[in-house]
């Protein structure tokens, strides 16, 4: 088989992965998304092994190991973000990345009434002035 299959395998595979991260909106949908773009650096890995090891008749094979390597920490990477998802989800009541991207309690980037830090600017109280902030 020749190398340019499985490369051009991988490169789908990759950009499919690269389209789910930027256009989706749910964490999960963005985890397998990830998952995609690592499997297709696998199947780079063993490809260019076996591609390698056959001109160089080389018995070690490296991007074998690397891609076993790279499962592990993929297992572990979806382990502990589906754990991270699930205790948002339970928290906030939602997966969706758009309403999450602010996490601090109170923060409201968009809202007049607070301050560059985030905090709410209490309001003068009645028969007091304003005061004009520099």
């Amino acid at each position: 088989m020749h190398l340019a299959y499985p490369a051009v395998l991988a490169a789908l595979l990759f950009c499919t992965g690269l389209y789910g991260v930027l256009a989706r909106r749910n964490a999960i949908l963005v985890l397998m998304s990830v998952e995609l773009m690592l499997n297709a650096v696998n199947l780079n890995l063993v490809a260019f092994d076996a591609w390698l090891s056959r001109a160089a008749e080389d018995t070690l094979h490296s991007g074998q190991a690397l891609a076993l390597f790279t499962i592990a920490v993929a297992a572990a990477e979806i382990g502990i973000g589906l754990a991270i998802v699930l205790a948002v989800y339970r928290n906030r009541g939602t997966s969706d990345i758009d309403r999450l991207r602010d996490t601090a309690e109170g923060h409201y980037p968009d809202d007049p009434d607070s301050d560059a830090a985030g905090r709410a600017i209490p309001a003068p109280a009645a028969g007091e002035k304003a005061e004009a902030t520099a």
